[in-house]
């Protein structure tokens, strides 16, 4: 069983543990995600059809920032049409903007910046250009912090090749941001060192630079004039050595990320010389990454004047100085597994701490995140894991920011199963905790819905869920997946089952309005596909049965379902799977309980009044396959539909007459005390027979179905027909002329397991009490 503790002795930067922070979800919260998916609450389409917000509504600083992240969060999209909320200024207010994988072009950015931000963060965002940059100097006054990633509004073709021409070559600066501190341009390719030049030369009072996977920055000399830096992070940048005398200027630096994923970048030629170089240079670094370098050496020990060193010959002078965190993950020669290492946090994979510690560093670097993530996995799988909490909510970060990207979907996705699976009771009791699990799910199945394994992991980790209870919340998308999953991925496949039967728990156990969107959404149309394709194959399995029984529970007191089954032809695929599979005892219930459904609607009964149809029908009534239960069900179907009188009954062959002797005879041979594999939520279309008085033989069925139910599982069914008002109805048949003794002494039977019941659970009550 794995353990949750809350291991607070380890400073993580990130709200370390879900279920110590299990707060349910706040209205606010509520709110903000029913809007996000409803803005017609708040906004009006105008001609254009973008959006605005109605009249008489305005925003504060805080929830306009709210709306703007809640959305940037979920799977919808942020367009021109949405950005325009926030073009009135006098109605919206911004400060701080952070946006990934967005639809925006020039002029929303626009739109955006003319709230005089002081924080802008973009990735991902295709359709901005080279003319953002001249609004960045133009509305970027107030901008202290700048983050663009993968986001190519710097074009080769104008800065790449020194074309002196463009204007900002000709002034001496690429955009002014003059209060910019921290400013991170992260995946900057083939742009040459003086573009670099220009960009920061005008930017003196940095504290925080970002050049991750940026190329051609040269000897880096370019900075010296930043005099303020702090924080410098170069992680995936060529040629670092050459960038060690210039790095070492940087008195000021408290945080340096060398570190890399690519092992052709961090091999350096004197590892150990290096390191000491930029450690003894900065004497005020507290954080310090090296991961996927050789710069920690061999990992033997150094002595200085006979007295104890470390095991990272380049941090000896820090021995009495210890790094608040050292990045050291997959760094040659194992350095994280070493003992003497000066740092109170360590990024690595020597245990559990490491990784984790790891996983939060490299939060924002999807190339790392994936290998810790794997090694993740692998603690799960295999080993006994000390900090569960704090494992779930990096999980859930990590798939969270990284949603397209699919090898973190998969490795996080492969984690939560493991986590849900272990945590059991502690997990299930935090309802807020449950959902987001459940949503960041959905979030990777919805996005990745053709890939496989994705949806096996999706799918194993919703099965560790109470199936619908904790997935109402986010329904009608659920259903729609799993109908992917059925219809639209490899045939005969894991995912095709487990899909299937996830489909049929949903269905089975949710109410009438949420069957109709079962059916809405394509329920009974791909489970009629599936079963046409196990027609053609000749197959008669567990897909098949679990198809029928899926349609059993969506038609289940949904006359719109039943007709759209009738309507897909769903008699025909009956006739045939009986033909090709007549003793399949599972099959035969699952598609005579189906029917049963169907006739319990009165207009769509006609439809059942064949020759051929009641031939079927008759001749099932002498079923004994799976006990009671088909021929149980055919004169369910039978009962129905003579319930409309003998002027209905159009049909000559069979007789009327003869299909219901054949079904008394059946009924007298049924054992009272059958167990049952049947499950009703209400008793009205039982109760509707019950006052069929010109038909005895429909309430013979009825009473029947009732004295057996009430007296096999009192507990469950005899509240049901006190609450339905059956037992009314059992008296006054049992005191009309009319019905034989049979079905009189049938009702009485009920009447007295209800009574029996009651005084049952009276004397528990009293023993209770």
């Amino acid at each position: 069983m794995l353990q949750s503790k809350c291991r607070h002795s380890i400073a993580l930067p990130l709200d370390s543990c879900s279920f110590c922070n299990s707060t349910p979800e706040s209205l606010l919260d509520v709110c903000f995600d029913y809007i996000n998916n409803h803005l017609d609450t708040i906004c009006v389409a105008n001609q254009f059809g973008n959006l605005q917000l109605r009249e008489g509504v305005a925003l504060p600083v805080e929830i306009s920032e709210r709306l703007l992240s809640v959305r940037s969060n979920s799977l919808n999209h942020i367009n021109s049409k949405f950005i325009n909320i926030f073009s009135d200024t006098t109605c919206t207010r911004l400060k701080r903007v952070k946006l990934r994988k967005t639809q925006i072009g020039n002029e929303d950015l626009e739109v955006l910046l003319k709230h005089r931000l002081l924080e802008l963060e973009i990735s991902h965002s295709p359709d901005l250009t080279s003319k953002c940059v001249k609004l960045l100097t133009e509305y970027g006054t107030s901008l202290n912090s700048l983050i663009i990633e993968d986001t190519n509004i710097f074009p080769k073709n104008i800065y790449g090749h020194l074309k002196f021409t463009e204007e900002h070559y000709d002034k001496g600066f690429i955009f002014l941001a003059p209060a910019l501190k921290k400013l991170s341009l992260r995946g900057l390719q083939e742009l040459q060192s003086d573009f670099y030049m220009l960009l920061l030369n005008q930017l003196m009072n940095l504290t925080h630079l970002d050049l991750s996977n940026c190329s051609h920055l040269q000897n880096f000399d370019y900075t010296e004039h930043l005099t303020n830096l702090t924080s410098l992070i170069l992680y995936n940048v060529d040629n670092i050595e050459c960038k060690i005398t210039a790095i070492c200027k940087l008195k000021l630096l408290r945080h340096l990320d060398i570190s890399t994923s690519k092992e052709d970048r961090g091999k350096y030629n004197k590892g150990n010389e290096i390191l000491t170089t930029i450690v003894e240079s900065l004497p005020r670094l507290t954080s310090l990454d090296i991961s996927g370098t050789n710069l920690a050496g061999t990992g033997v020990a150094e002595h200085s004047n006979g007295s104890y060193a470390s095991d990272i010959p380049g941090l000896s002078s820090r021995v009495t100085n210890p790094f608040q965190y050292l990045g050291l993950y997959e760094t040659s020669h194992d350095a994280c597994l070493r003992y003497d290492i000066p740092a109170k946090l360590i990024a690595g994979n020597a245990n559990e701490e490491q990784i984790l510690i790891a996983a939060l560093a490299f939060l924002d670097r999807p190339e790392m995140l994936q290998k810790i993530l794997n090694e993740l996995f692998h603690v799960f799988r295999f080993d006994s894991c000390e900090y569960v909490g704090q494992t779930l909510n990096i999980v859930l970060e990590a798939m969270g920011r990284h949603m397209h990207e699919r090898h973190i979907q998969i490795s996080g996705s492969a984690t939560l199963f493991y986590i849900v699976k272990g945590t059991g009771k502690e997990l299930h009791d935090v309802v807020k905790v449950k959902r987001r699990i459940i949503t960041t799910l959905l979030n990777g199945m919805s996005l990745h819905r053709d890939d496989d394994t994705m949806m096996r992991n999706g799918c194993l980790t919703l099965c560790q869920f109470k199936i619908p209870m904790d997935v109402l919340f986010d329904y009608e998308r659920l259903v729609d997946i799993l109908l992917h999953s059925v219809h639209g991925m490899q045939q005969e496949s894991f995912v095709q089952r487990i899909g299937i039967y996830l489909l049929n728990s949903l269905a089975c156990q949710v109410d009438g309005q949420q069957k109709v969107k079962l059916g809405d959404l394509g329920a009974i149309s791909k489970m009629i596909w599936l079963i046409s394709e196990r027609l053609k194959k000749n197959l008669c399995d567990d897909v098949l049965e679990v198809a029928w029984s899926t349609m059993w529970n969506v038609t289940d007191e949904t006359p719109s379902n039943c007709r759209k089954f009738l309507e897909c032809n769903g008699m025909e695929f009956f006739l045939s799977c009986l033909e090709k599979f007549p003793d399949k005892e599972e099959l035969l219930r699952n598609m005579m309980g189906l029917l049963g459904n169907v006739a319990e609607v009165q207009e769509l009964r006609h439809y059942l009044l064949t020759s051929e149809y009641l031939e079927v029908f008759s001749n099932l009534l002498d079923s004994r396959s799976d006990g009671i239960e088909v021929s149980y069900n055919a004169a369910g179907v039978i009962s129905h539909i003579a319930s409309d009188g003998p002027e209905v009954w159009n049909v000559a062959n069979p007789s009327r007459a003869a299909v219901l002797k054949k079904m008394v005879s059946a009924i007298e041979r049924w054992d009272i005390s059958s167990q049952r594999n049947i499950n009703y939520r209400s008793f009205e279309p039982i109760l509707y027979l019950v006052k069929v008085y010109h038909t005895p033989e429909c309430q013979y069925w009825a009473v029947w179905a009732l004295a057996n139910l009430t007296k096999v599982y009192p507990e469950k069914y005899c509240s049901l027909i006190e609450k339905e008002g059956g037992l009314d109805l059992l008296k006054k048949l049992m005191k009309t002329p009319g019905p034989p003794c049979a079905v009189k002494l049938l009702a009485g039977i009920v009447v007295e397991n209800c009574k029996q019941h009651n005084e049952w659970q009276g004397i528990e009550a009293h023993f209770d009490g």
